[in-house]
């Protein structure tokens, strides 16, 4: 059915609401989240080490990623959710130019890039009428689902939330511990304090849903990032779909959480066909999501990060690697964003030569105090920095770092990996149309 039909209107300029736009972090006029690789991007990162070769670009925490989604989200129901060190909610709103709405659908697809979704947009074609008013967005680093849930759910900074990546080291023990199973770590409230903006808009008296898998009803992320809403579990994408279309016949705010995507790039790559298939299986649903939902909902279509399909021949194993494992007392992170947690009394300035020196331009490999210098994480709470690696290592190309110390097999051999700072990791995605 086509767009006409299904009566999306995307959004737009709206006079209603360009009245915001004082309140944003951008000049009048400015449009920060359509080049998300300008001229903040290059800024964030010349300078540093390598950085002419990356091709990178660098996390934005204003209103051009993730953290604005959301906050925006709230701003169009009315609700002020004041995130810190994220965009305030007006100024999420204004630049994405959200119109006021009693009702409000987010959808989160779990590894959908936008260079990916534009590549492969054949497979989809309630998206592609979208893509033409798609909002570019970034996500923040690293760029995987544990630091960016963080982001979306608080409108804050991996600096902030503590969520920094798939592993992270333990401050309790020291151990490697695990974000997305919560495995390792201490109790959620404790490691992310930050408030979020499901918690601010149910205590404005709004009703908030998150539809998702039953698995994440209590989990550790669920408590760490999006706590706040009820959850409502359904395993189906077909389910979720129902779930959520029922649950805003009320007004209020529904999260629809899909993740094979992400599921199916990991294991084949999301050049092949099997995650065509997972695209337009996710694609159809989302048409039939808009023609069920009540009229006059706003609907915003968003992902957590992209996806590179890598490259064997370019992965780098610190356990088999002694110039890479010297000094080195824990690996964590992502095979393409990783922390190294250091021995005591070694010289990380050292360790970083040896690691340029091995590595070459497969990676740009940074001591703490520049990552942070640069935003790569925002703002840095106290209470987080030394959760922080020593050093701090962001692969380029198709390449990858792993520790088959730590690393299943099964791990060590997923196809699409992310995690780094290139463009079809970072760039996000942002959908938007009223039914």
């Amino acid at each position: 059915m086509g767009q006409s039909a299904m009566d999306l209107r995307p959004h737009g300029a709206d006079a209603a609401h360009t009245s915001h736009a004082s309140d944003t972090e951008s000049a009048p006029g400015e449009d920060p989240g359509r080049d998300a690789s300008g001229a903040d991007a290059g800024a964030s990162l010349r300078g540093v080490e390598g950085y002419e070769s990356t091709g990178f670009i660098a996390p934005r925490y204003d209103t051009g990623g993730l953290g604005a989604v959301l906050t925006g989200a709230a701003g169009a129901l009315g609700v002020d959710a004041a995130p810190h060190g994220g965009p305030t909610t007006k100024a999420a709103r204004a630049a994405l130019e959200l119109p006021a709405a009693e009702r409000v659908c987010v959808v989160l697809v779990d590894g959908l890039g936008l260079n990916m979704l534009s590549e492969r947009s054949g497979h989809t074609p309630t998206m592609r009428g979208l893509l033409g008013d798609a909002r570019t967005l970034t996500a923040g680093f690293p760029s995987t689902t544990a630091a960016s849930m963080g982001i979306f759910g608080t409108g804050s900074t991996p600096g902030r939330t503590g969520m920094l990546g798939y592993t992270i080291r333990s401050q309790a023990t020291g151990a490697l511990a695990n974000m997305v199973s919560w495995s390792g770590l201490e109790d959620p409230h404790e490691v992310q304090r930050e408030p979020t903006i499901f918690e601010a808009l149910s205590a404005a008296g709004r009703e908030v849903t998150s539809v998702g898998p039953r698995r994440f009803d209590g989990s550790g992320m669920t408590r760490a990032a999006l706590r706040g809403a009820r959850f409502v579990g359904t395993e189906s994408l077909a389910d979720r779909v129902d779930a959520t279309a029922y649950e805003l016949t009320s007004p209020g705010l529904s999260y629809l959480y899909w993740g094979d995507v992400d599921k199916i790039g990991h294991h084949h790559g999301w050049g092949s066909w099997q995650w065509g298939d997972a695209l337009s299986e996710f694609d159809r649903e989302l048409g039939r999501l808009l023609r069920s939902l009540t009229r006059g909902t706003l609907v915003l279509v968003t992902a957590d990060h992209g996806m590179i399909d890598v490259d064997p021949a370019l992965r780098w194993d610190v356990a088999g690697e002694p110039r890479l494992k010297k000094g080195v007392a824990l690996v964590a992170g992502e095979p393409r964003a990783t922390h190294l947690y250091l021995n005591r009394d070694v010289d990380p300035a050292v360790v970083i030569g040896r690691w340029r020196d091995v590595l070459g331009d497969h990676a740009l490999v940074i001591a703490r105090d520049e990552a942070i210098s640069r935003g790569w994480f925002g703002p840095v709470s106290d209470h987080v920095r030394d959760s922080i690696g020593d050093i701090l290592v962001a692969a380029t190309g198709r390449a990858t770092i792993v520790d088959s110390s730590t690393q299943t097999h099964a791990s060590l051999g997923l196809k699409g990996v992310h995690g780094s700072l290139t463009p079809d990791e970072m760039l996000i995605p942002l959908l938007v149309a009223q039914v």
